[in-house]
């Protein structure tokens, strides 16, 4: 699944880019979700701090009452190196020139030059880029998971369904055994425990003594065995 996040204070393009998305991802068959702020706010900064997703930015560089886009864009770019950001403005190829090394922007778009159809060629581009070896991707009944592999903590198998743990408290559940989890995560997971698996990069402590590690997030996961110690350890 993809994450669109429009920053943006006109409605009416809003509206616009809102029906291309839409339209680009009927004919690919792609999950997404789309979230709308006209300005720099506390949940937009929420929704810059949730890594979770695979997210795609696409803003405005002059917003009335709030900080710009460049300064929201060097905002997402504090920790967020992953997520595509597209600027749709009014702005002139400064920007381009300025801004394109330091903050990854993968476009400037001029709104009044064929916006509809740069965009959607942007797009289309994003949604075929190849991530496979960075995210894992679980197919469902109703929705398809794609989740950036750093951000996932640890998966933990209860009664019927094995349980991700995610950053930012998230959680998600699927049919999938352990084994067959471990298959698809890279090399970077390991088995800690017969109904754990762990990221061992978010690992900050690890008692073998008293069964647990603890996460970068300060998270304590009781679910450490000894048997698995070989493994944890190996460089």
């Amino acid at each position: 699944m993809i994450r669109f996040v429009i920053v943006e204070d006109d409605i009416q393009i809003q509206e616009k880019i809102k029906k291309m998305l839409v339209k680009i991802s009927i004919s690919t068959n792609q999950d997404y979700e789309i979230k709308y702020f006209e300005k720099y706010s506390k949940s937009l900064q929420k929704e810059i701090d949730d890594q979770t997703f695979r997210k795609v930015y696409i803003m405005d560089i002059e917003l009335e009452k709030s900080i710009s886009g460049i300064e929201i864009a060097q905002k997402i770019r504090e920790n967020d190196w992953d997520s595509e950001i597209i600027f749709v403005t009014s702005h002139d190829k400064m920007f381009e020139t300025v801004h394109r090394n330091i903050l990854e922007v993968f476009d400037f778009i001029e709104k009044f030059h064929e916006m509809d159809r740069r965009l959607e060629e942007d797009i289309l581009k994003i949604i075929n880029k190849r991530f496979d070896k960075k995210i894992l991707k679980i197919k469902g009944a109703n929705v398809d998971l794609e989740i950036y592999m750093k951000n996932i903590l640890y998966i933990e198998k209860d009664d019927r369904k094995s349980i991700i743990h995610a950053c930012g408290g998230n959680t998600f559940k699927t049919n999938l055994t352990l084994e067959k989890l471990l298959e698809m995560l890279d090399e970077r997971f390991v088995q800690t425990h017969k109904s754990c698996i762990a990221n061992r990069e978010r690992m900050v402590e690890r008692n073998y003594a008293k069964n647990y590690f603890v996460l970068d997030t300060g998270e304590k996961v009781e679910l450490l065995s000894k048997k698995y110690r070989k493994e944890i350890e190996k460089e």
